[in-house]
């Protein structure tokens, strides 16, 4: 349950000595939580003053508030990330074993990645062996494509804006906020630290069951695929390429959709197509010179044709 300030109630015998005891840590908490458990110590050494429990107890709770909207950091997003990317594995199948496709994929999607919101981290893309329509981001930026949408794409720009989308995923931490909530992330866990085989690697544990349902099963929430789709075309864009082709990928998919299989694809778990496309081509305004960016059709179906 969330803590508001607007909610303490301060007891009405309290003298305006112990209100200023109570209200002088809040100031200091807008500064810094530690100074503000420094002087609870200060004021209270031994613990006893109920008033001042209270309000102790209101700041760890705005603590855990506060470091849980700054986020965790990078490793330990990136350690939930790989755990999860070794059940998307068990899930859609192993990389396909082309060394040359998995480093042409790879180059694309780590140039698109740098005119990214968060081309700070590395990201890391693998091309997967399944039949379903599906492409989805981890935590930390692992990103995985099957092979049947790769083998449903025309041209290298379809690429890019999918990647670009994925990527988007990750640099807006989409899979992380679906889960933010969750006890085990507040403190802003660093997970290097934690013992995985007592109470807190269960908690670890459950976490990534509650990803890998999201991702693999329920799909993200519908306004977060409306803001990785405008992230797809904005960052094949700034690469170079016409932002369009993830209109064209989506009607793709909806060619497909009537004999696709849909338990874990981009059908089940994404917004209908119908309103992504219409989103999406609300965004054309922004990109009147669309037609004259690359499209790169040659090179893609080269590399296509290794699927």
């Amino acid at each position: 349950m969330t803590h508001s300030l607007s909610h303490t109630r301060i007891p009405k015998k309290t003298t305006r000595r112990d209100f200023l005891k109570l209200i002088g840590p809040v100031a200091v908490f807008l500064a810094g939580p530690a100074c503000a458990f420094d002087l609870f110590k200060a004021l209270d050494p031994e613990g006893k003053n109920k008033d001042l429990n209270k309000a102790k107890q209101a700041l760890e709770g705005l603590t855990g508030i506060v470091q849980s909207a700054q986020g965790i950091d990078y490793q330990s997003e990136y350690t939930i990330g790989e755990s999860l990317a070794l059940e998307g594995f068990q899930y859609y199948g192993l990389p396909v074993e082309n060394t040359k496709l998995q480093t042409y994929v790879t180059t694309l999607g780590r140039v698109v990645a740098k005119n990214s919101s968060r081309p700070e981290i590395p990201y890391y893309f693998v091309v997967v062996d399944s039949p379903v329509y599906n492409a989805f981001s981890c935590p930390g930026g692992i990103i995985f494509l099957s092979s049947s949408l790769v083998k449903g794409m025309e041209d290298e720009a379809e690429l890019a804006c999918v990647l670009a989308h994925e990527v988007g995923h990750v640099a807006h931490k989409h899979a992380l906020s679906s889960v933010r909530r969750a006890k085990f992330l507040e403190g802003a866990a660093k997970l290097g630290t934690i013992n995985m085989d007592g109470e807190e690697g269960k908690q670890f544990r459950d976490m990534v069951g509650n990803l890998q349902t999201v991702l693999f099963d329920k799909g993200l929430d519908k306004n977060m695929e409306y803001e990785a789709d405008a992230a797809g075309m904005e960052g094949a864009y700034r690469t170079g390429y016409d932002p369009e082709g993830l209109v064209r990928v989506l009607k793709m998919l909806q060619q497909k959709e009537a004999t696709a299989t849909t338990k874990g694809s981009w059908f089940s778990t994404h917004p209908p197509l119908s309103s992504r496309l219409e989103k999406c081509y609300a965004l054309r305004k922004n990109y009147p010179d669309a037609a004259r960016m690359a499209k790169v059709k040659n090179r893609f179906m080269t590399y296509r044709q290794m699927l």
